[in-house]
């Protein structure tokens, strides 16, 4: 049933829609067409139009997303440096993962804010991870 109105659609319809449109003879003729003979014209346009853009969209660059090539965007930016001194001796878990991309809301603390910032920018930062010897 499905595949017979599609059927009739490519078959019947949409030839009888193409004979209906005010398509001119020659490049010229465009610039003769009237008002409402270009709205008549505008589906058959905009089809035309997204299927060209869909056609050539995987062959476009990719755009990165980031705002701009700073990496430290808000985080002291009063100070000349930013530098951060922990003594591993102060560790209280085994492990702590420091941040490296400067997006974490828990800066230096790293709360995985790098996956997103990797998957915007195509980076592939990650944390610095500090373990602390069990003996």
């Amino acid at each position: 049933m499905v595949l017979e109105t599609i059927s009739k659609i490519i078959k019947v319809q949409l030839p009888a829609y193409l004979k209906r449109l005010p398509l001119p003879e020659s490049i010229g003729g465009f610039a003769r067409l009237t008002v409402s003979e270009w709205l008549r014209l505008l589906p058959l346009l905009g089809i035309l139009a997204l299927l060209g853009y869909l056609t050539i969209r995987p062959f476009l660059p990719k755009k990165k997303k980031q705002r701009d090539s700073l990496i430290n965007l808000k985080i002291q930016k009063e100070n000349p440096k930013v530098v951060n001194e922990i003594d591993i001796e102060d560790l209280n878990s085994a492990n702590v993962c420091y941040c490296r991309c400067w997006r974490s809301k828990t800066f230096p603390v790293c709360d995985k804010s790098h996956l997103k910032h990797n998957e915007l920018t195509g980076d592939n930062v990650g944390p610095l991870i500090l373990k602390k010897k069990i003996l």
